[in-house]
């Protein structure tokens, strides 16, 4: 049987249709790309359409997973304790023009659920705290600043408040158009200053703000161990990196005798009469070595759920040598410094210890000349309580013991081993 020509053409065009017709159907849903992230889509990653992720609304989780590649916000999270140096490592991210920082919004966290937790070591305190405090996190990374003020007290009346903790430490929230008081050109403005001079925070304002920008970046040192931020880093939805920041016990001990006086009283009597007192408080110091040593040995241990988002820095060589070491941060976020990142290191790493005595939550000091100051104000016999007690995590990081008085007074010999740390990648 022969078939004409006209039946051979026929037959070929009605195969094509049917097959483009079957492409189409296929591919037209499971490979639609959620928009690239902006204030006008993508409620979850800071558009309108989600304004708050818990409730549900649709927005960029009608999408699959993947798509959340395209375009997407890096987001940051610098993991520390304190007294560690983490406030420093804020302001580098601080000054970048696309980045939206929140200074600690896990304190309101604290203060509300449970006063005084930081020094907890009941497991069910921590357990709501961290549950409280992921899902908070979570929508703070969004752009969602109307969860926060469920613990604000007193509670934001019509979505404004003078209450947000350290509301000076974020360039964005000192500034236009969330306070009109400081102009565009106004630079490092003082976080005093921008208390004293900008309005109560509008909160919709902040979170308009925080839309604008290309990233979210808040610094955390109210969650234990890195372990307990898995969810968060897991979600692709987040696209977070964590910049965990680490600083030599003895050295984080000083500093909290210093600044925590009432909390600390009796460590300074230790070190004031050479005799430790019966009822000292020694969780002060083994949670701080406890917590970093579960949390290190996790990232250090590349997991995969880190693959990518996780940064190792010692306080120690960020003040040795800030340019570099901040420069290697931003390569690890995958950003370009800003000039103005440049002068505030240099305006910030010069100041004098005397200057930084003063003001003990500032950031400016000789930031060399600080990283080991602690030798100067510790006694030996509590150095070397604090070696016995912290002995894994401090090798593990690098830090020497010493094993006199006079050693410990030797500025000239540096207690930090020199340790590379990869960014796990």
């Amino acid at each position: 049987m022969q078939c004409s020509w006209k039946a051979v053409i026929l037959l070929a065009l009605a195969s094509i249709a049917i097959q483009y017709t079957a492409i189409r159907t296929l591919t037209s849903k499971p490979f639609q790309l959620c928009p690239v992230p902006s204030p006008q889509n993508c409620g979850l990653l800071g558009g309108p359409e989600t304004e708050s992720p818990i409730e549900g609304r649709a927005g960029c989780d009608d999408y699959p997973y993947f798509s959340f590649n395209v375009s997407r916000k890096t987001h940051i999270m610098v993991l520390a304790t304190t007294r560690s140096g983490s406030s420093f490592v804020g302001q580098l991210l601080n000054q970048h023009a696309d980045i939206f920082y929140l200074f600690e919004p896990l304190y309101h966290v604290q203060t509300t659920l449970i006063p005084r937790l930081s020094h907890s070591r009941n497991a069910a305190d921590r357990r709501v705290m961290l549950g409280a405090s992921r899902d908070l996190l979570r929508s703070l990374y969004g752009c969602d600043l109307y969860f926060l003020e469920s613990y604000i007290k007193p509670a934001p009346a019509n979505h404004t408040t003078d209450k947000l903790f350290r509301r000076g430490a974020s360039r964005a929230l000192c500034s236009q158009p969330v306070c009109d008081a400081f102009g565009p050109t106004d630079a490092n403005v003082e976080e005093g200053e921008c208390v004293k001079k900008c309005a109560a925070l509008n909160m919709t304002l902040a979170a308009d703000a925080c839309r604008e920008k290309r990233h979210v970046a808040i610094k955390v040192v109210r969650v234990p161990e890195i372990g307990d931020l898995r969810a968060l880093v897991e979600d692709p939805r987040l696209n977070i990196k964590v910049i965990q920041l680490v600083r030599d016990p003895r050295g984080i001990l000083s500093s909290r005798i210093e600044t925590f006086r009432d909390t600390y009283r009796l460590w300074r009597i230790w070190r004031a009469t050479g005799r430790r007192p019966y009822n000292l408080d020694l969780s002060q110091l083994t949670v701080v070595c406890e917590d970093f040593l579960g949390s290190v040995s996790t990232g250090l241990s590349h997991p995969h759920w880190l693959k990518g988002k996780y940064m190792l820095v010692r306080y120690e060589d960020l003040s040795r040598n800030p340019l570099l070491k901040t420069m290697e941060i931003y390569d690890f976020l995958g950003l370009s410094m800003d000039k103005s990142v440049e002068e505030w290191i240099q305006t910030n790493t010069r100041g004098s210890t005397e200057l930084s005595a003063k003001h003990k939550y500032g950031t400016v000091r000789d930031s060399a000349a600080n990283a080991e100051s602690w030798r100067l104000k510790l006694s030996y016999d509590m150095v070397e309580y604090t070696q016995a007690t912290c002995q894994k995590v401090l090798h593990q990081l690098g830090y020497k013991a010493v094993k006199s008085a006079e050693e410990l007074k030797n500025m000239s010999l540096s207690l930090v081993q020199d340790k590379t740390f990869v960014p796990f990648s």
